[in-house]
């Protein structure tokens, strides 16, 4: 996966990944292979995303975390070690390719103490094949541009998020 390789590169050449981070990915496989959202999932594309992103991991101490499709009420698989009960709320379901997606299935599989959260608040995100992973994404959420629009056949969006600007007309922002 050409694509994903140099998204992930020119991502990590422009610092977007930092340490002690959590990033959440949200993908479709079905869309990466070009077909609709949700059709034929790949657990092969899966292992191909889950596997570079571990080395990005392993590169730039960011930890990603994945979002779930909508049957599964786009719920996040994280690593146990991950879970703040202040702010998270786990969830009873195992991700599975037909109700969950593949890679959040493949992520469930091979993290070393997976759980599921219903819903999760990080400062970035990538979005590969239109998932919508938004609804995990602090407010406020910024459109980062890269060079890289695909990862296959689908459209990728990435977000990263800044304070939210408060006060009105006579606030000062440094």
């Amino acid at each position: 996966m050409e694509d994903l390789k140099l998204l992930l590169d020119e991502l990590m050449s422009k610092s977007f990944f930092k340490a002690n981070e959590l990033c959440v990915i949200g993908c479709s496989t079905s869309e990466v292979i070009g077909e609709r959202i949700g059709t034929v999932g790949s657990m092969d594309v899966a292992r191909e995303i889950f596997t570079s992103l571990q080395h990005v991991e392993k590169e730039t101490g960011v930890s990603f975390v994945f979002q779930g499709c909508e049957h599964i009420n786009r719920a996040v698989t994280i690593e146990r070690a991950q879970f703040n009960p202040l702010t998270m709320e786990e969830v009873t379901v195992i991700p599975d390719v037909h109700a969950g997606g593949s890679l959040a299935t493949y992520a469930y599989q091979h993290m070393e103490d997976p759980m599921v959260v219903e819903h999760i608040s990080v400062p970035k995100g990538i979005d590969i094949g239109q998932t919508l992973i938004g609804m995990h994404i602090k407010h406020v959420a910024i459109p980062e541009r890269t060079s890289v629009k695909q990862i296959g056949e689908a459209v990728v969006t990435i977000a990263s998020s800044r304070p939210k600007k408060i006060g009105g007309e006579r606030a000062k922002y440094n």
